[in-house]
């Protein structure tokens, strides 16, 4: 069965900082484009941030650049995002996502990332 896990959330205050995994099983996700995306309370799911296979190549949300950073390790099946400088607005569930622009694609069912003032 292939899942893909999230953790890492939880609550923080604004300016703090937290690091989000995503854990693959059941195959290996190391030819796949991965991603970052956020559903907020009353919002559509958007993108946050995404990295190639290699690892070389990385985009980020308007909202989220520099402030943020998406990695990954393939020889661990793991995907990371590193989320510094935190905002109110950040405040959201976080989903993982492997190759979500294919019928084939693999969502987790997300970690909740709480940002208090």
């Amino acid at each position: 069965q292939v899942q893909l896990v999230e953790s890492g959330g939880g609550v923080v205050q604004s300016g703090g900082s937290l690091r989000l995994s995503c854990a693959a099983s059941g195959r290996t996700f190391s030819n796949s484009i991965m991603g970052w995306f956020r559903q907020a309370p009353g919002k559509e799911r958007e993108f946050v941030a995404s990295i190639t296979w290699s690892g070389g190549g990385t985009y980020y949300a308007n909202s989220v650049k520099d402030r943020f950073t998406i990695s990954r390790d393939n020889a661990k099946n793991t995907m990371y995002l590193q989320m510094n400088s935190l905002k109110t607005e950040d405040t959201a569930v976080y989903y993982c996502a492997a190759d979500w622009f294919k019928s084939g694609g693999y969502w987790g069912q997300g970690t909740q990332v709480t940002v208090s003032s």
